[in-house]
């Protein structure tokens, strides 16, 4: 599958539970990693949108996981994009590098907050769509 957007990674040993693996929880933080420095590729500054009233906030999330990730493995966390309404939906895989098996996926639904209410923003288009809203 073509990727809009890559980013490779590596699991610290903080991020394994007892049982030697990552945390489901980490897979989160990994994939929230992955859109921000895509939002930053992008040109979009999260912070600098924050601070002019505009927020991307996860609305929805449907997760799997497939394989586990352990301690020092490197892995590949990949993006595809599509708009559905004022909802950006987020399908992100995770591939552990040493074997190409894929190990994480989430469709992840975001939408943003303008000035506290749910809104098209011109901004996110421009940056995550190229060009205006649909």
């Amino acid at each position: 599958m073509n990727y809009i957007f890559e980013t490779i990674m590596q699991v610290r040993d903080y991020e394994c539970d007892i049982e030697g693996i990552v945390n489901n929880a980490n897979y989160l933080h990994y994939t929230e990693h992955t859109r921000h420095l895509f939002l930053k590729e992008r040109g979009l500054s999260f912070a600098g949108m924050h601070r002019r009233g505009v927020d991307a906030v996860v609305a929805r999330m449907n997760l799997q996981y497939k394989a586990p990730l352990r301690c020092d493995d490197e892995f590949r966390s990949c993006i595809n994009l599509a708009k559905e309404g004022v909802r950006y939906v987020f399908n992100q895989d995770i591939f552990r590098l040493s074997d190409g098996r894929l190990c994480f996926r989430g469709r992840i639904e975001l939408v943003c907050l303008v000035g506290g209410r749910v809104a098209v923003s011109e901004d996110y288009d421009r940056a995550l769509l190229g060009g205006g809203h649909d």
